[in-house]
């Protein structure tokens, strides 16, 4: 029994509400960023705070190359030329600045997710080249999701996927109904309505057990359903509670799954008004998504687009390594 536990009773539309409050419209965009030249100096100010330092050796002397030709930067210690994109996932892409700028700005303000159709219009590209720039921006948003979600949490699993009734012949597994040929996720709230996701292989006891001690604090709190995978939290030290979903109990002495189950509406939102298809092998970028922008929800527009330029520094994403991957 809990009767001290203020477990997060958010919606999806109050979540929605409070990002829509601090939200950039795209006129006052266009205002702050009217320019290539005005982007390429939002993104030197944001990662070097308006002292140039070189990302091959750290040196502070540098040297503006007169044409901006090879790049606009040359190191005086180690010679080499650099940019603001050197070292960071926007590395060898051709697209302008201004271009990336708005791509972060679509995909950030779109908080049910944007078709990289819609970006390649807005833009002014190919769809290809939209999806890519689409999975760098997700790039960003990945890791980060060590150590525990504190001493009270919310765990709930669901199935991603098309129903079988619905898919061509030569695409039906013929192997029952529910979650056949759809991928498990699982997922984890903290009483701070801080949500992480994570595609799993199946929801076993085995699996989903080791879900909960990889991001709950050991001796937590746990809440979920009474599904099956959950039976051995409590030979793990875990205080599980189980609500009864089948009878009629969503809210038993303030204990509930509902933050963690109004994320899984706004991913199941995603996936069939916006995306219609996430495909296995991306699925786990394409609910880092939607994490990352459920647990900004509190950040203005541009607070989430320095979050995200600063998380772009160190990593790289290449076409041929993102299909084959």
């Amino acid at each position: 029994m809990v009767d001290d536990c203020p477990y997060p009773q958010s919606s999806a539309k109050n979540q929605s509400n409070r990002f829509l409050i601090q939200a950039l419209s795209l006129y006052q965009f266009f205002q702050r960023f009217p320019d290539e030249e005005a982007a390429r100096k939002y993104f030197e100010g944001n990662r070097w705070g308006g002292e140039v330092h070189c990302p091959h050796c750290g040196s502070l002397s540098v040297a503006e190359v007169k044409n901006h030709k090879p790049m606009p930067y040359r190191c005086r210690d180690c010679r080499q030329h650099f940019s603001v994109r050197t070292g960071t996932v926007l590395a060898e892409s051709r697209l302008p600045l201004h271009k990336w700028l708005m791509a972060i700005y679509m995909i950030t303000t779109a908080r049910k997710g944007i078709p990289s159709t819609q970006m390649a219009r807005e833009l002014g590209i190919t769809q290809k080249s939209a999806w890519f720039l689409a999975q760098h921006i997700h790039e960003t948003w990945l890791g980060g999701q060590d150590g525990g979600m504190g001493y009270r949490v919310q765990v709930d699993e669901t199935d991603v996927g098309g129903h079988e009734k619905n898919k061509h012949a030569n695409k039906k597994l013929c192997a029952g109904r529910g979650s056949v040929g759809k991928t498990a996720v699982a997922g984890i709230c903290s009483e701070t309505g801080q949500v992480r996701a994570v595609v799993v292989a199946d929801t076993k006891a085995s699996t989903l057990g080791a879900f909960v001690r990889d991001h709950a604090n050991p001796g937590a709190t746990v809440v979920t359903d009474r599904h099956g995978g959950y039976v051995s939290l409590e030979a793990a030290g875990f205080n599980h509670i189980r609500i009864n979903h089948s009878v009629g109990e969503y809210i038993r002495d303030m204990a509930q799954t509902n933050g963690i189950e109004s994320f899984w509406s706004i991913l199941k939102r995603g996936y069939v008004g916006i995306y219609h298809y996430m495909s296995t092998k991306h699925l786990q970028r394409y609910v880092n998504e939607f994490s990352f922008g459920h647990n900004t929800t509190h950040s203005g527009t541009m607070q989430f687009i320095d979050m995200t330029l600063a998380r772009s520094i160190g990593k790289r994403l290449t076409y041929k390594g993102l299909i084959h991957a």
